[in-house]
C-alpha cells in the first residue's frame, strides 16, 4: 500500500469517526430537547407523541447529519449512531439515574425492539441524506451530464460501425 492510499484511508476513518460522533450528539441532544428517555416505562402512558418523535424523527435527523458530513457511504455509517446513543442512555439509566416514581426500566425485550426501530429510522435518514445532498451512486452533477451524453453517443456510433481497419493500402 502506498503512502497516498494509507493517508486517504486515515482521512476517511477520521471523517467517519466525526460523522458517527455528530450523529450520537444529535440523538443525545434530541433526547434532551424532547425530555424523553426511551428507557423509562410507565405502561401505556409511555407511548406519546414526543416518545414517537424521539423514536423515529431524531434518529432520522442524525442519519441525515451523518450523510451530510461523510458523503457517499453515509447511509452505511448511519447504522452506528443510534445503537451507540441508546446503549449510552441505557447505561446511564441503569447506573446513574434514579428512576422516576411510578416508572420502571423498559423491559429488555421492548428495549431491543426500540433499538431496532431507532436503527432503521437512522438508516432511512442516512439514505435520505445521501439523496438530498446528491452524493449517491448514479447521480451526476448537471454541469457534467452533457459530457456523459456525448461519450455515450460516440460509443454507440463506434459499436454500429464495427471494427475499423488501420491498414492503408
Amino acid at each position: 500500500m502506498t503512502w497516498d492510499k494509507a493517508k486517504s484511508r486515515l482521512v476517511d476513518l477520521v471523517w467517519a469517526a466525526v460523522a458517527i460522533t455528530a450523529g450520537v450528539l444529535v440523538i443525545r441532544l434530541g433526547d434532551y430537547l424532547l425530555g424523553v428517555r426511551l428507557e423509562y416505562y410507565w405502561g401505556i402512558n409511555t407511548f406519546g407523541w414526543s416518545w414517537l418523535a424521539d423514536l423515529f424523527l431524531v434518529p432520522a435527523a442524525a442519519g441525515i447529519v451523518v450523510s451530510f458530513i461523510y458523503g457517499l457511504g453515509g447511509k452505511t455509517l448511519a447504522y452506528f449512531p443510534p445503537p451507540i446513543a441508546r446503549a449510552i442512555s441505557y447505561y446511564e439509566v441503569v447506573h446513574f439515574n434514579i428512576i422516576p416514581p411510578h416508572a420502571s426500566l423498559l423491559p429488555m425485550g421492548f428495549w431491543g425492539f426500540v433499538v431496532i426501530m431507532v436503527l432503521e429510522a437512522g438508516v432511512i435518514g442516512g439514505v435520505v441524506g445521501e439523496i438530498m445532498f446528491k452524493k449517491i451512486y448514479g447521480r451526476t452533477p448537471k454541469h457534467l451530464q452533457h459530457l456523459i451524453r456525448k461519450g455515450r453517443g460516440r460509443q454507440e456510433q463506434d459499436a454500429t460501425q464495427g471494427p475499423v481497419s488501420e491498414s492503408k493500402e
